[in-house]
């Protein structure tokens, strides 16, 4: 079926998703940082709300969820772990439920971490992840609730998806994730491309997100703590993956 996805920026760097199925007219947010930009969105392109999937519980990801309910009656649907910290949900859903949004199915898929109870959705069909912040454009999110093995868990679980897929992530952070990556990846062509064109963009205003999985594969640092080019720049040649990834971690905390 055809689906259009729409990126709404929100507050000073988040972001939202719109996913709209023209053939049956449904539209599907995927967190609501805030109501007035994505009523603007929405009404730019003559769509009404049909659901609200939300991630976790943070405000920066839920706090326009009450007036948006309140608009368009749309469902809300979140995880049923967090559901005592997030909006009243209409749905509760947990990884490997059935779900069907804007006509398409949607596969959910525990990544906590960043918190615990964190999700995403995987959407064959549209070829997309929303992932707010669990994995992020050359980066993931900080470690608030969870711990370094659980996060590299979830990362592990969308890094295993069809590198075509495209990453849509909860926020503009990748030009200081970006800098950050070249500290311990600094011989790495691909992300030193990537890094130049990063800045690039966002001299001329332009959004870095979505991202391409293959291009996070390659360049996203917190997916590669099996890449002996970072090992050997960590001093942790000996080390498993999940201590490397927690030592980047570390590392991008104090930057």
């Amino acid at each position: 079926m055809p689906v259009e996805i729409l990126t709404v920026p929100c507050r000073s760097d988040n972001y939202a998703f719109l996913i709209h199925n023209s053939e049956t007219d449904e539209t599907a947010l995927v967190d609501a940082p805030e109501a007035a930009p994505i009523i603007t969105a929405l009404e730019g392109k003559g769509w009404s709300l049909n659901t609200i999937l939300i991630t976790h519980h943070h405000d920066d990801h839920i706090d326009g969820v009450a007036a948006l309910k309140s608009k368009y009656g749309c469902v809300i649907v979140g995880a049923a772990t967090d559901a005592h910290r997030l909006p009243p949900l209409d749905m509760e859903v947990a990884e490997g439920d059935p779900l069907s949004v804007a006509g398409h199915s949607v596969e959910v898929i525990d990544v906590s971490g960043h918190t615990v109870g964190h999700i995403a959705f995987y959407i064959p069909d549209a070829n997309a992840v929303f992932t707010a912040d669990s994995l992020m454009a050359l980066g993931c999110g900080r470690l608030f609730e969870g711990d370094a093995p659980m996060m590299w868990k979830s990362l592990s679980k969308l890094a295993a998806l069809p590198k075509e897929t495209v990453v849509c992530s909860g926020h503009e952070y990748t030009a200081a994730n970006a800098r950050f990556a070249l500290t311990v990846d600094p011989a790495n062509e691909a992300l030193q491309k990537r890094a130049a064109a990063i800045t690039e963009a966002r001299a001329a205003g332009n959004p870095t997100v979505p991202s391409f999985l293959s291009d996070e594969l390659a360049t996203n640092p917190f997916l590669r703590p099996a890449d002996p080019a970072i090992r050997s720049n960590l001093g942790m040649e000996g080390a498993s993956d999940t201590e490397v990834f927690a030592e980047i971690r570390s590392r991008k905390d104090r930057f």
